[in-house]
């Protein structure tokens, strides 16, 4: 099969290391983790990435989404000509930890936990201060500021600031998730010492890497959602997590 594979930059170290045992013809394009601070334009770029493929390619198979559910930045894309496949996982971490129930385990055991992964700390998305409401680390705070008034209005960006404030006091542990591809062991001890300097407890948890090798393999069984053209990816509200609906007109 020719598929086109949308994809977190924060997968890209196991993403191609498993592309080239995949059987399929695959074109990756990477969007940086950075945009998930705000879910709408994330879906907007999205949305821009799978309407430029499919007119630039005809012919493909599917479109294949190294997504899941993100806050709700996925609902509401659709698919056009090809069919749309992403997992059924509301988070990255999920996509990572390799199934929705060890995601689940994970959570139940430390709710709090803010995950860390290699591509994220190399390319300079992972706890960007102003994220965490830590002035001693705030790049830019005043510009991001600046941007979201002039974007969503002063009560809006007051809203977002605040909240992207909190969550420092949401986490107790910072898990950096190992995926056994020959980790730098410096981004590794970047995450363990951004964890210490927040008071979390580390740990290093081993990934799971299935759910990404079946996505890449076209194995697409129940643990995916396929969106077949004229349909948009909508959120199920149940353990399936994401489901296909007619997509709406525009």
């Amino acid at each position: 099969m020719r598929l086109q594979f949308i994809v977190c930059d924060m997968f890209m170290l196991p993403v191609e290391h498993l592309d080239a045992a995949s059987p399929h013809e695959l074109v990756l394009t990477d969007l940086s983790a950075s945009l998930h601070v705000e879910p709408l334009p994330l879906r907007d770029r999205i949305q821009e990435e799978v309407d430029r493929i499919e007119a630039e390619d005809p012919g493909l198979e599917a479109i294949q989404l190294g997504y899941g559910l993100c806050g709700g930045a996925t609902a509401g894309l659709k698919a056009r000509s090809a069919p749309l496949v992403l997992p059924r996982a509301h988070d990255c971490a999920t996509i990572f930890l390799g199934s929705r129930e060890r995601y689940l385990q994970e959570h139940e055991a430390t709710p709090g936990t803010y995950w860390f992964t290699e591509d994220n700390i190399k390319r300079g998305d992972a706890l960007k201060g102003w994220l965490l409401g830590d002035a001693g680390r705030s790049d830019g705070v005043e510009e991001t500021y600046r941007e979201y008034v002039e974007k969503y209005g002063q009560e809006n960006a007051d809203y977002l600031m605040e909240a992207m404030g909190a969550w420092q006091s949401h986490y107790e542990r910072g898990a950096f998730l190992e995926t056994g591809l020959a980790e730098d062991e410096t981004s590794m001890q970047q995450a363990r010492s951004e964890s210490e300097l927040r008071g979390w407890r580390f740990e290093r948890v081993m990934s799971d890497l299935n759910l990404i090798k079946r996505l890449l393999d076209g194995d697409w069984d129940a643990d995916y959602l396929v969106v077949q053209p004229g349909e948009q990816v909508a959120m199920s509200y149940d353990d399936e997590v994401v489901k296909a609906v007619s997509a709406s007109t525009g």
